[in-house]
């Protein structure tokens, strides 16, 4: 595989546990994160999953569920999270350092069960990370792995 992947899907969260609103635009604000989601500052800005985990899991487990049911704010392709605590990670022009990997909840049953535990392991519940730069990202950036932060 290659190290260019793409931004596949984004989502914002209006409310924590509130619905997830597809968009095709997002602005990111430097350590805050996603305007207009709910999670602002701390280490857990933004959150990441992969398609391909996301698909495997599907077939794996029989099920259909579209990825948004992740509850993720990005859906990327071509890239790999697992193990990148501390890499940055670079959405069109903007950079996220992730800070580690994003365990799933309880609300991962509620949607499909058994789906929690399937994603419990080697990051297939994806990443969650700080914003670095000021900036728009929109589906179909690339989405690559930068060596300095």
């Amino acid at each position: 595989m290659n190290n260019t992947g793409k931004l596949e899907a984004i989502w914002l969260k209006r409310m924590k546990r509130g619905p997830m609103d597809p968009v095709e635009q997002a602005t990111f604000k430097a350590n805050r994160g996603l305007i207009g989601n709910a999670n602002q500052g701390g280490k857990r800005q933004v959150t990441i999953i992969e398609r391909e985990v996301w698909e495997s899991l599907m077939v794996a487990m029989g099920g259909d569920l579209a990825p948004s049911a992740r509850r993720a704010n990005l859906l990327v392709s071509g890239i790999r999270l697992a193990d990148s605590r501390h890499r940055i990670l670079r959405i069109g022009e903007c950079r996220i350092r992730i800070y580690g990997e994003t365990k799933p909840c309880e609300q991962m049953d509620a949607a499909w069960s058994g789906l929690r535990e399937a994603m419990y392991d080697n990051w297939a519940g994806g990443a969650f990370g700080e914003i670095l730069d000021n900036g728009k990202i929109t589906i179909g950036d690339p989405v690559q792995w930068v060596e300095s932060g």
